[in-house]
């Protein structure tokens, strides 16, 4: 008679994105599947930056089109942003996704314990529940404690006039003038919030363009609409102090300009959740708080792993959540791919939207690689003619001896829907040509990535 072995006890610390994924799969893989968090399941980054501002995002999206009704023939349209209610429909949004995520779990037998875990050893954690604390021995284990707004040693965040982008959600008015410190995709994403809100706007762009690691013509097609909507562009202007007297703010940018605003914002990247973990007590090698992996996820220790913003890899729930369920198969012993990110998708919920994947122009031409470039402009779109949302371009990436994708950049209106459409193809490999004979919906926003395979 045949003993079957025991199942893989499996612990998990963070239930964000990739924990979540992680736990789910391993557990419809037959392990035993414990998931610690002490904050909201579905991930604090997840739950309290990216989704509350997509929700916001929204609105400014409304209001942009609100403004600009009379062009398509109707009047009155003035309107106005209730705070208190948008803040009530984001918690509505967040509570009912952490709601699934957790009954989904629930339903799998998953054993979820409400507290901060910590490692003993290399096989051993602990938690404290309501007091006590618990032990937990496992066989493998999953690091995915996300990540928090970074702040300067030079900035002293209060919430109310110095703000961090989880404190936006909750402001019970409009700021009159905010200054935002950082203009990477979070920066530019609150320009264009505070600005539908009906906030004056000061960016401090440190470089030379917003957008510094992308290409230069989608950045200049942002700042072209900033600067529309009377945005005040500060160019190579990085901040070195705040004055913060409770009424106003008083930006020091490091040549001695000052930007006087009555909140400021931070924008300027994400740290690791990694402290007070015991991950030296595990002997899981860190550097600058950053826990190293290989293509599996694991870490220094080979059975336990880390997945999501803790790895440092493209700080995106989608990657997160691939990470965690292809290491639950490794976990598991079933076979399992690798996350190949040079075609991953990403967008800027900004108006124009902006979204990409692949092999980018600008990246092309810092290699010094032959690509050809085929491009149609969205006033050349019937459907963005007839939305009066004609800003921005496809533009299509592919190899000049094989005509295969390689990648593509879409700035526009929905260009984070229309981007997957070029994912698949980067993904499948298809030719320019298949594009250009695909017979998208006419008229839709779909048909100029058609024609950009021309």
């Amino acid at each position: 008679m045949m003993r079957e072995d025991p199942p893989v006890r499996f612990l998990i610390i963070g239930g964000g994105p990739a924990g979540t994924a992680a736990a789910s799969t391993a557990s419809a893989l037959g392990a035993d599947v414990i998931l610690v968090e002490d904050s909201v399941l579905g991930g604090a980054a997840h739950l309290r930056d990216c989704i509350p501002s997509k929700a916001m995002a929204a609105m400014s999206i409304r209001m942009n089109a609100i403004r600009n009704s009379e062009d398509l023939g109707i009047v009155g349209g003035g309107a106005g942003v209730d705070l208190g209610r948008l803040a009530d429909r984001i918690q509505k949004i967040t509570s009912m996704i952490s709601g699934r995520s957790t009954e989904l779990l629930q339903s799998q037998g998953i054993d979820i314990v409400k507290g901060r875990g910590r490692f003993l050893g290399p096989n051993k954690a602990a938690v404290m529940v309501d007091g006590t604390e618990r032990t937990i021995p496992f066989d493998a284990a999953l690091v995915s404690t996300g990540s928090r707004p970074r702040v300067p040693p030079w900035a002293r965040v209060d919430g109310e006039r110095l703000l961090t982008t989880r404190h936006v959600y909750d402001l019970p008015a409009p700021p009159e003038h905010v200054v935002v410190i950082g203009s990477g995709v979070t920066g530019v994403e609150m320009v264009h919030i505070f600005e539908s809100l009906g906030s004056r706007v000061s960016l401090l762009v440190s470089r030379h363009h917003v957008l510094p690691h992308r290409d230069a013509e989608v950045a200049a097609a942002l700042e072209a609409d900033f600067l529309e909507r009377g945005v005040s562009l500060l160019k190579g202007a990085r901040a070195v102090g705040i004055d913060n007297d409770g009424y106003g703010v008083v930006v020091h940018v490091g040549d001695g300009r000052r930007v006087e605003g009555s909140h400021a914002l931070l924008a300027v990247g994400a740290v690791p959740n990694t402290e007070g973990l015991g991950l030296e007590e595990a002997g899981i090698d860190t550097r600058h708080g950053v826990i190293a992996v290989d293509r599996h996820q694991r870490t220094s220790v080979p059975h336990v792993y880390a997945a999501g913003d803790v790895t440092g890899q493209m700080l995106l729930s989608s990657v997160a959540n691939q990470q965690g369920r292809n290491l639950a198969r490794h976990v598991t012993g079933h076979p399992a791919k690798f996350i190949d990110y040079s075609n991953v998708a990403q967008a800027i919920f900004t108006e124009p939207e902006i979204a990409s994947v692949g092999l980018e122009e600008a990246d092309a031409a810092a290699e010094g690689r032959k690509v050809r470039i085929t491009k149609v402009p969205f006033t050349a779109n019937p459907r963005s003619v007839i939305h009066g949302s004609t800003r921005g371009f496809a533009k299509v990436v592919s190899d000049p001896a094989t005509r295969v994708v390689l990648g593509g950049t879409i700035v526009g209106h929905r260009a984070s829907e229309l981007i997957g459409i070029l994912a698949l193809a980067t993904r499948a490999k298809v030719k320019v040509q298949t594009l250009r004979e695909t017979l998208m919906v006419h008229p839709t926003l779909s048909e100029s990535i058609s024609d950009a395979g021309d």
